[in-house]
């Protein structure tokens, strides 16, 4: 027999088949890591996705809290009790909520709970609801009181117009929140962080810490922390 026309031996076809097996699994390895790279990124970016909308709108309200127009509280004439408190929360064994009495921003934020009519040099007055049209001179200040509660792994917001909470963000493993406090009512730096200030007219600050995770495990659970300062100091 012509030795160029023989065959493969069985040891050659099985060495073949082995080497040829070792190249597919290495490039399923491959594929299939760089499926999982890429499932556990998109779930980061879910996850960072909802903690920038979340704490983005609660930093907005943070921010405005006790903003009642261009004079203080104490020259609006019917000012309801709320004006006087504009930041409150609670810590329950179930649920922890934050509450705050803040300038309502940007048109389209539907029918506000108060409204400050004022002329900013010594006058002004509280509504309830909508206010008449402003005269010369006068300005209008949209009031909401919004409620952020974290109860059964979600965050949620309420209004008094709007009592049924909507659900702001889900899967959040951890929600918690602390107070800067200054050293005395006429100080604008913080000296410390408490979780429960017995002085509401201290705060210049309010620090939030939220821990959003994967329901599909793709990604370890991510901790986001933010600081927003009271732009109207209170006290």
């Amino acid at each position: 027999m012509n030795r160029r026309s023989r065959g493969f031996t069985l040891v050659e076809l099985l060495l073949a088949l082995t080497l040829g097996l070792i190249l597919v699994l290495g490039v399923s390895q491959v594929a299939i890591s760089s499926r999982t790279t890429h499932a556990s990124q998109q779930a980061a970016m879910l996850l960072q996705d909802d903690a920038r909308f979340a704490l983005g709108k609660m930093i907005q309200d943070i921010r405005q809290a006790g903003m009642f127009g261009c004079l203080a509280s104490a020259h609006i004439e019917q000012a309801p009790p709320a004006f006087e408190l504009p930041i409150s929360w609670s810590a329950g064994t179930d649920s922890k909520s934050l509450t705050l009495v803040t300038t309502s921003t940007g048109e389209g934020s539907g029918r506000p709970d108060w409204t400050v009519l004022s002329d900013c040099t010594g006058t002004a007055q509280a509504y309830t609801g909508f206010s008449p049209a402003p005269g010369p001179g006068q300005i209008r200040f949209a009031i909401r009181q919004i409620t952020y509660t974290f109860e059964a792994g979600q965050l949620k917001v309420s209004t008094p117009a709007a009592p049924a909470k909507a659900v702001l963000v889900d899967n959040v493993q951890a929600f918690d929140i602390s107070f800067g406090i200054a050293a005395n009512a006429v100080s604008a730096q913080v000296v410390r962080y408490d979780a429960s200030p017995a002085d509401v007219a201290l705060i210049r600050s309010v620090r939030v810490l939220m821990t959003l995770q994967d329901p599909s495990g793709r990604v370890k659970a991510q901790t986001y922390s933010v600081v927003a300062a009271l732009r109207n100091r209170l006290g």
